[in-house]
């Protein structure tokens, strides 16, 4: 009979994430295996790192040890772990952390995890019973009685982790941080009220992300990898029509203070890719969602769709030139010469802009350990000061991502470095809008020049 645990799928995923994209193997399982010491002992020595999973009424508490499970009668090693609960509100799983220094120990009928000479966490099988310390239950916001019964007891291998201890104070870092990006990005609201959405273009070569970024942005906020835009090859623009996406907090959440503006690729070839006079009507205001893009013939007024008296709402507030840090430095002078074609119409409007540097291959070489700021890492230099050459973009404001291209579960490093290019870029947007002089604010026509 297959054994199965109590985490529900959501539960097992964002624990999963919580290690760094683990797999978890279930060893032991309480109301299965048996209530006594021996029975957890026979089946969880000697496995590896592992998970201790204690399930109470209200809450679930869990043990990481970095590490084998102690023998019976016998002292693990000293190990950097943590300890931690999970509760579930409106199907988003909540995390509190706290760091342990453990000595694992097994002694009679109680496997013991001590810290600083002191029982921190108990069970006693024979009993289904917990002991957890005050301050630490506390701590975890675990609400239950200091000696109480739980209703199972997992304890799970968990294969895939370094067994490193710099990585787990690391993983514990890595969630908070992404937590607070969301909050941020949640509770943002464009500057002075001036618009209710900031609206970012996505601009660059064909095949350098752009609609691979937005479908990433969706995605964190989905909970799951998921693809709206179709993305195309290295040489060939699937993007044909101009999209303007809004994404929303969650499947049943309200949308989000900003829209992402999909266009057609660049192309180096005369005649293909992204017509350069359509990219002043863009940045106007003036076309409409879904409209076809033609590369031999502008959009023109005589457009049915065409958007004549464009308001400030309508109109780009931050463009994101998306590239391929792989192809940086071989851009070929043409399509240099069309980067700064475009650039020039971006300036004439005295629009925000950002670099987008995507497909970054390892998002640990990018992030700093404070994840406060990226990274210019040695592998990137090059990159980003061709960039900032090119455009004479502020290095402040090339930012880095790995999008969801291929992968199709979410990772908490590489969710910190596209939300915090999403906020890097809702950040220039609003210095955007607080410097539009006074009588365009209220100006309805076009305000960039000819």
């Amino acid at each position: 009979m297959e054994v199965t645990t109590r985490l529900t799928w959501n539960e097992e995923r964002s624990l999963q994430k919580l290690l760094g994209n683990v797999s978890l193997t279930l060893l032991y399982k309480s109301t299965v295996h048996g209530c006594s010491t021996e029975d957890a002992d026979q089946r969880c020595t000697d496995q590896g790192s592992i998970l201790i999973m204690i399930y109470l009424s209200d809450a679930i508490f869990g043990v990481f040890m970095l590490g084998n499970y102690p023998k019976l009668n016998n002292s693990g090693k000293p190990n950097s772990s943590f300890c931690f609960s999970l509760t579930e509100k409106n199907n988003i799983i909540e995390t509190s952390f706290l760091k342990v220094n453990f000595v694992p120990k097994i002694s009679g009928k109680e496997p013991v995890i001590f810290s600083l000479d002191s029982d921190t966490f108990s069970i006693v099988p024979d009993k289904s019973t917990h002991n957890i310390q005050f301050n630490l239950k506390e701590k975890l916001r675990v609400a239950n009685s200091s000696r109480a019964t739980y209703l199972e007891c997992e304890i799970f291998r968990v294969e895939g982790i370094m067994v490193d201890p710099s990585y787990i104070p690391r993983i514990m870092r890595v969630t908070p941080h992404r937590n607070k990006l969301l909050s941020e990005l949640r509770a943002y609201k464009p500057h002075a009220d001036m618009v209710s959405k900031i609206r970012i273009l996505l601009l660059g070569p064909v095949g350098s992300g752009k609609s691979s970024f937005f479908n990433s942005v969706k995605s964190i906020f989905q909970g799951h990898v998921t693809r709206q835009a179709i993305v195309g090859s290295d040489s060939t623009s699937i993007t044909e029509q101009y999209r303007t996406y809004s994404v929303k907090d969650g499947k049943y959440g309200t949308f989000l203070p900003f829209v992402l503006c999909d266009s057609m690729g660049l192309d180096e070839t005369e005649g293909e890719g992204l017509c350069m006079d359509d990219i002043p009507h863009i940045l106007r205001g003036h076309v409409p969602d879904r409209y076809q893009f033609n590369p031999h013939k502008p959009i023109t007024p005589k457009h049915p769709n065409f958007i004549t008296s464009p308001s400030l709402k309508d109109r780009i507030h931050c463009v994101a030139y998306v590239l391929d840090i792989n192809s940086i430095n071989n851009l070929s002078s043409k399509m240099v010469a069309k980067l700064k074609q475009v650039h020039k119409e971006v300036l004439n409007c005295g629009l925000a802009h950002v670099a987008l540097l995507t497909k970054v291959s390892n998002c640990n070489e990018v992030l700093q350990d404070s994840f406060l700021n990226m990274n210019t890492s040695m592998t990137s230099q090059s990159q980003i000061m061709n960039v900032h050459s090119m455009l004479d973009i502020p290095i402040s404001n090339i930012l880095m991502v790995k999008n969801y291209a291929s992968r199709e579960e979410l990772d908490s490093l590489q969710d910190i470095l596209i939300l915090s290019a999403l906020r890097q870029m809702l950040r220039v947007a609003d210095n955007f809008l607080e410097d539009l002089p006074l009588e365009e604010i209220g100006n309805l026509s076009p305000f960039c020049s000819s």
